[in-house]
């Protein structure tokens, strides 16, 4: 009830003299931005949230805001506010197991998982100045490689306007404190954009109380990041330099449990209507601290700290030929990350291990006119993995619109290299230690999905069938289990497999808009038990309300049963959980804003180390934001 008053109270600001026309929706997204102008046609789906979208949504970092599109997951169904950086990965349709990312996420073109573990940084990306966010839930195209085996997360900022500033100040329980300012300028064909947030929380306990001890302290954090873009054109031409640095330092819930992280990004990239360019370089250092924490919570002792320094050089070119009957993309890419970690050991020793990657691709994506009756998506794509190995990665697809309705089919085989991370540095979560291990193999995935997309005048439908087939999946594999101590390792684990149905609805009505998101996945390795942090239904729905001067929205998701281990012995029950958000201009750049995240405080479990993990409560906050362009 409480929602429902605070989503009838943002309509009744709105005035009498709103728009009451019925806004339509976006035209049916079919292409994922490669880089800059150069998009790539892919015969699978592709969800795009626009600004607006994202800002209806509650949620301090992005991933919070992005959970509503299905199959979207960190590697534990945890907001990354509190989460270890090592957890952070992309998990879609249900194929992700450990914390390295089986997506390629991309900050205006540039890669931005971590160049050692394959992780992502939320935090470095300010949700509310984004353009857009694409999301590609498949290797449906083969213009991307190793890293978007499982997907593509194409973030993209707009180009700078003349003489703009923002800024935002929000607060809320939890000792949240976010703080924002940017600013973005044209001096002729120089266009300038900058962008400062800095974030502190205390946090919250990440161990229920029934279980809490001594030791216990709220898992907090601090954060830092910044934006400096400069951009010169000249006609169809651009030519850009692209700056993003981060700072954080995280509580993990206990005194000798913490981390922090620093990182830094290069790029620089040219593009125009046919070509782009990109080259890129990123330094960062991660550092944690582990320890063992005794079986009453009354104690814990230090068992070994971590220093992990890496960087990455990187590069890709690409060239598009449009034309009526026929599209193609040509292109190569090149990274190479490095790194190493470096443990001390207590009470005493030292352990060292680290490597670098020499991994390369090339690339060809084509679609052709099938006369008036259709499109043939077919793509090839050649990578060297490094470790001596080589990868071939094809995909095929076919797409038939017939009226309101467009039918499409694909099939594609992928792959992931196995992270320096995953090949050298140990861990531990709790009393659970999981080891590295060298021997590691690529995974590969052979999937294929067919569906058909639905547009009316105000509606979207969209559904799904999809299917996947992986070999030498890593994942952490249970060694020995005693009260005070779980070894595990990664390791290639047998074949597994996924198959799910995905359902999403789309309505507009005058000054709303409703969705309403379904996933069901049975991902399950041969042996049938199931992959470890996938739950086999996810759901969403949404409602906003939107008056020019008011946007207003109530949504809820839910998420099922999972396990948390290789063996099935650790359950996770399902939980759903309710937000709200309404924000309301009140003069010319000037707005407030309030938001609840899990409304009615559910308390729900995102981990087992062996004592249950839990994730974040009832998180409010409320703001004022300030923007001069508005």
């Amino acid at each position: 009830m409480r929602a429902v008053w605070i989503l009838g109270l943002a309509a009744s600001l709105a005035g009498q003299d709103a728009d009451r026309r019925t806004v339509q929706p976006e035209p049916l997204k079919t292409s994922i931005t490669v880089s800059e102008k150069i998009t790539a046609e892919v015969p699978g789906v592709v969800s795009r949230l626009d600004d607006k979208s994202l800002a209806s949504r509650p949620g301090v970092s992005l991933d919070d805001r992005l959970r509503d599109v299905p199959g979207f997951s960190l590697f534990r169904r945890n907001s990354s506010l509190v989460a270890h950086p090592t957890t952070q990965g992309v998990s879609l349709r249900g194929i992700g197991s450990t914390g390295a990312s089986r997506t390629l996420v991309l900050f205006d073109g540039i890669p931005a998982n971590d160049p050692f573990g394959g992780w992502v940084y939320w935090t470095r990306f300010d949700p509310e100045a984004l353009e857009s966010v694409e999301i590609s839930r498949s290797a449906s195209s083969s213009v991307f490689g190793d890293r978007a085996m499982g997907g593509v997360v194409s973030l993209l900022t707009p180009a700078p306007r003349s003489r703009r500033w923002t800024a935002g100040l929000d607060a809320g329980n939890q000792g949240i404190f976010d703080a924002r300012g940017g600013y973005a300028d044209l001096f002729g064909r120089l266009g300038v954009s900058a962008l400062v947030r800095g974030l502190s929380t205390d946090g919250y306990y990440i161990v229920p109380p029934e279980v809490r001890g001594a030791v216990d302290r709220r898992a907090g954090a601090d954060f830092m990041a910044g934006d400096l873009k400069l951009d010169h054109f000249g006609g169809i031409r651009r030519l850009g330099l692209q700056v993003n640095v981060l700072t954080e330092r995280r509580d993990n819930g206990t005194p000798l449990q913490r981390n922090s992280s620093s990182l830094g990004t290069l790029g620089a990239h040219y593009s125009d209507e046919k070509f782009a360019l990109t080259a890129y370089h990123s330094r960062g250092e991660f550092r944690s601290g582990f320890s063992a924490v005794a079986a009453n919570r009354a104690s814990e002792r230090a068992t070994f700290r971590q220093q992990v320094p890496s960087q990455d050089w990187g590069g890709s070119a690409v060239w598009r030929r449009v034309a009526a009957s026929r599209n193609l993309v040509l292109g190569a890419d090149l990274h190479r990350p490095s790194g190493e970690s470096r443990d001390t050991l207590f009470p005493a020793g030292f352990r060292l291990g680290g490597g670098h990657l020499w991994q390369q691709g090339l690339f060809a994506q084509s679609d052709l006119a099938l006369g008036r009756r259709g499109r043939f998506h077919a793509g090839l794509r050649h990578d060297f993995t490094g470790r001596g190995r080589r990868f071939w990665s094809p995909s095929v697809g076919v797409v038939f619109p017939e009226g309101p309705r467009r039918w499409r089919a694909s099939a594609h085989r992928s792959f992931r290299a196995p992270t320096l991370n995953e090949l050298f540095r140990d861990f531990s979560v709790g009393n659970v230690l999981t080891r590295a291990n060298p021997d590691l193999r690529p995974e590969s995935l052979v999937g294929g999905e067919a569906g058909m997309d639905w547009q009316a005048r105000a509606a979207l439908a969209r559904v799904s069938l999809f299917w996947n087939a992986i070999d030498d999946l890593v994942g952490n594999v249970t060694l020995s289990s005693a009260p005070n101590q779980i070894i595990r390792q990664r390791r290639n684990l047998v074949a597994a497999a996924t198959r799910g149905v995905e359902i999403e609805l789309h309505k507009n009505l005058r000054r709303f808009r409703a969705s309403a998101a379904y996933l069901f996945v049975d991902s399950r390795l041969e042996n049938r038990l199931r992959i470890p942090q996938v739950g086999r239904h996810q759901g969403s729905a949404h409602l906003l309300y939107d008056s020019g001067s008011t946007l207003a929205s109530i949504g809820i998701r839910s998420y099922s049963l999972q396990f948390e281990d290789d063996l099935n012995r650790f359950r996770l029950p399902g939980f759903a959980a309710v937000q709200v958000a309404a924000r309301r201009r009140l003069a010319r750049g000037f707005s407030i804003l309030a938001s609840a995240e899990n409304l009615l405080n559910r308390t729900y479990l995102v981990g087992i180390s062996p004592n249950p993990i839990i994730g974040a409560p009832r998180l409010l906050r409320a703001g004022v934001r300030w923007d001069s362009g508005q």
